[in-house]
């Protein structure tokens, strides 16, 4: 079947269409084989029926190109609605445990790639027939940069498809593949780590707890910057969010006289210490209840094979596998087969580390984190009571600026060729976000010969440049 089409107009109808789709290319972003793959949808024209829903306008994406390609594109059609003709298939992306993927694009609208992921509900049993509508149901509630859009819902006959988000980098197992000894320099870690930090504590916000976070479902985007994906495995449970106030004690630089007065005590060293007051929202899904037995074996949580019951920790006992696997480059219970891996979960057995030449700044508090993390009881586990609001205090994660971690420049790594954003700076993750302003008086400083009088002459370049 000819696939390409000249005009959204003169397309055939759903019912008419039989999308034969066969690739000889397939993409990292999803696992699957080499071998040549097709792709049948057969429509009976008496049957066949076409629903169609979109996300809200509101959502945080909505002027990027993607958006004006489907608005475009609804315009364009004679009902208002996206259709599956509207779509031309460039390739088989990869198969997952419901369906397949494919990359596609908008007829006519070249500048806008998006991934297709197609489910036969026919050919699903009904434990999976649930898992699609699960995924279907948080992918509408999803608005946040590090976790994908769904475009379109578009549901023909038998057939349900999503159109999601396109991540043409791979995803993190791939690019760890490429990592001498799998393994990525703290720096990354820390950025990788973050990132995923911030979108699990989207998803338990909503009362979403994932229950399946490991590298093959981390997403990277065009920019380099993290998407998760796979959402057929969640649970959904009530949330109450809460307005908290934090007291602690804070050091601060001081003055080198002793004694105190009511903004503090000077300690004999010069430091200050501060009672600090903190306003800290939290919203973490921590009565979430279920006893299904889902995920991947090596990042099972304890709880969640003892079948007596889980919660929200079994995400941030797998957010602690998935920064030790990314430092170690293997998981840390891993055994010689599946049964004996899970065996080493469910056990007493605490975590060990391996013995590294050359660690890096940073390791030590690394270790610590994962330690936090992979507590066996779960009333014990570093997030399980404030989610990720305690996990963001810990020193692992000390210089990130929360509210700007999207605006940080991904870490540079073998095999990660990340696309300039615009709203990406030149600061990393640990050396924050650099200021436009700052860097153009230094250049020019530089340019002048780093003197005084050189910069007061060039004043008014400066002041033109910034304005």
């Amino acid at each position: 079947m000819d696939i390409e089409e000249t005009q959204l107009h003169r397309c055939p109808s759903d019912t008419d269409l039989d999308f034969s789709f066969t690739s000889t290319a397939t993409d990292r972003t999803f696992a699957s084989s080499s071998a040549r793959s097709s792709l049948t949808l057969s429509f009976n024209d008496g049957l066949s029926t076409t629903t169609m829903t979109t996300t809200s306008s509101l959502h945080h994406r909505k002027c990027d190109q993607h958006w004006s390609a489907i608005k475009t594109a609804t315009s364009l059609s004679t009902d208002g609605r996206l259709h599956l003709r509207h779509l031309k298939l460039l390739r088989h992306l990869g198969t997952g445990n419901l369906g397949r993927v494919f990359l596609c694009q908008l007829r006519d609208f070249n500048n806008a790639n998006f991934a297709l992921k197609v489910m036969d509900k026919d050919s699903l049993t009904k434990k999976k027939l649930s898992q699609v509508q699960m995924e279907g149901e948080i992918l509408s509630m999803l608005d946040h940069p590090f976790l994908p859009t769904l475009y379109a819902h578009l549901e023909v006959s038998h057939y349900s498809c999503l159109l999601i988000d396109y991540c043409p980098n791979g995803d993190l197992h791939s690019l760890l593949r490429k990592q001498p000894a799998n393994r990525l320099p703290v720096q990354a870690v820390k950025f990788f780590a973050a990132e995923v930090l911030v979108a699990l504590e989207y998803l338990h916000s909503l009362g979403v707890v994932y229950r399946d976070l490991k590298p093959e479902n981390i997403l990277l985007r065009e920019d380099g910057h993290i998407m998760l994906s796979d959402f057929d495995l969640c649970f959904k449970a009530d949330v109450v969010p809460t307005f908290d106030r934090r007291v602690h004690r804070k050091r601060m630089a001081g003055s080198m006289r002793r004694g105190g007065d009511c903004f503090g005590t000077f300690s004999r060293r010069g430091v200050v210490e501060e009672e600090v007051v903190e306003e800290e929202f939290v919203a973490e899904p921590t009565e979430a209840l279920s006893r299904s037995c889902v995920g991947t074996h090596e990042y099972l949580a304890p709880e969640l094979l003892s079948g007596n019951g889980h919660g929200n920790g079994v995400d941030w006992w797998a957010f602690g596998v998935l920064v030790y696997e990314l430092l170690y480059g293997t998981t840390p219970f891993k055994g010689g087969n599946k049964e004996s891996t899970l065996r080493n979960i469910a056990s007493s057995k605490q975590v060990n580390f391996h013995v590294m030449e050359g660690e890096g700044k940073g390791m030590e508090e690394a270790k610590d984190l994962i330690e936090k993390l992979l507590v066996k009881d779960p009333r014990q586990r570093l997030g399980c009571t404030k989610g990720a609001t305690d996990i963001k205090r810990h020193p692992f994660f000390d210089g990130i600026k929360w509210p700007l971690i999207r605006n940080y420049k991904p870490p540079e790594v073998r095999g990660l060729v990340a696309k300039k954003g615009k709203s990406h700076s030149s600061g990393h993750v640990l050396g924050g976000v650099s200021s436009p302003r700052r860097k153009c008086w230094w250049r020019l400083w530089k340019k002048g010969g780093g003197g005084l009088g050189n910069l007061l002459r060039n004043k008014g370049s400066i002041g033109a440049h910034d304005s």
